[in-house]
């Protein structure tokens, strides 16, 4: 009984080893490849100019011609 519980704790920690080293080699290769698409495709900066100039703001007319749909939307329920 006692050599089947010992070959029963060493086949855990076998085990765990395995998994311990296969996450910890997950991590290093996760890490690695981060690392190679940081250095040969860095992020392009973003122009705030460019995006905020194609952004339009609506006429007056367009806006007065929504909110008296809207008015009138509301007055037929």
């Amino acid at each position: 009984m006692t050599e089947l519980m010992g070959q029963g704790i060493e086949l855990m920690f076998v085990g765990m080893s395995v998994v311990f080293l296969f996450l910890t080699m997950l991590v290093i290769a996760i890490n690695g490849m981060s690392f190679l698409i940081q250095r040969f495709f860095p992020d392009q900066p973003i122009n705030i100019k460019s995006t905020s100039a194609k952004i339009n703001t609506p006429d007056k007319a367009v806006i007065a011609a929504i909110t008296a749909a809207l008015i009138m939307h509301r007055n037929k329920k």
